[in-house]
């Protein structure tokens, strides 16, 4: 669930920006290490530094698609991708001096030990990061479909020029879907900062996560970047059980290059013009 929140936020920048925001991973390592911070510093408990964590991920969302992504529109593509990899390589490079370069750890969501349910012993961490996943993934579905808002922010990620001409802000809703994408991976870090420790070069590995999801689901699919992602977890988690890491991440490669030299447009197929 923490990589599906990942890679929404990952597509919603996708399609918005109209090209991949290569800080992604890097604003959840972002997300983590803010949590650690607001935790050391005002010594509330996690589930009230989550909101704290949105808000501040959101806003530097918010802040990339002004620096990075909006002045860039107009140029090629390639221009917003070398901006976006330079704010990726601010945020690594400002964590390893904030956190000195040691790992932290984000205190437990829900506490440590674990709960039967059905006589299946499940670790309250593990389904405090499952509830929430899923109470964020029914939010933006609901925003996405329901909603006036969703409904734009969908018409500007189809086509900028036909929703400026009926009199769509773009600019606003660009920001604005940064801004959840942002909140997202803030969140995604938080959740995953207890599991995987909080450390500056983890960025790579979330964004080449939340690449696969997309990628296997369906360049600019929001439902096939969620299965791809859950797919990813899922197959992680039972293959690293059963022969270990190592032999997960290469299971994981290989699977992938088997899904796309099957099915090269992913399982949902491929919006045109999104390909980066």
């Amino acid at each position: 669930m923490a990589y599906a929140l990942v890679a929404l936020g990952f597509v919603l920048a996708l399609n918005a920006a109209g090209a991949v925001n290569f800080a992604h991973g890097d604003l959840v390592v972002l997300g983590g290490a803010i949590a650690v911070a607001a935790g050391l510093w005002s010594g509330l408990p996690v589930v009230m530094v989550l909101p704290l964590v949105a808000l501040a991920l959101g806003a530097v969302g918010i802040l990339a698609a002004r620096i990075a992504i909006l002045p860039l529109a107009s140029r090629p593509i390639e221009a917003t991708f070398v901006a976006t990899i330079a704010l990726a390589a601010m945020i690594e490079q400002s964590l390893t001096l904030a956190l000195a370069g040691a790992p932290r750890t984000v205190p437990p969501l829900a506490g440590s030990g674990s709960l039967e349910i059905a006589g299946l012993p499940l670790g309250r961490q593990p389904l405090a990061i499952v509830v929430v996943g899923a109470l964020l993934v029914a939010a933006m579905w609901f925003l996405l479909e329901r909603t006036q808002t969703g409904r734009r922010m969908r018409a500007v990620a189809a086509d900028r020029t036909m929703a400026r001409a009926v009199g769509i802000p773009v600019g606003r809703y660009v920001a604005l879907s940064l801004a959840l994408a942002g909140a997202l991976a803030g969140i995604a870090g938080l959740l995953l900062g207890h599991q995987f420790l909080v450390a500056p070069t983890q960025g790579a590995g979330y964004m080449l996560k939340a690449y696969i999801a997309v990628a296997l689901g369906g360049w600019g699919s929001v439902p096939g970047a969620l299965l791809g992602a859950l797919g990813i977890g899922v197959f992680e988690t039972f293959v690293s059980a059963r022969f270990g890491d190592a032999w997960a991440s290469a299971a994981l490669y290989l699977a992938v290059l088997a899904v796309l030299a099957v099915r090269p447009q992913g399982l949902f197929g491929e919006p045109l013009g999104r390909r980066a």
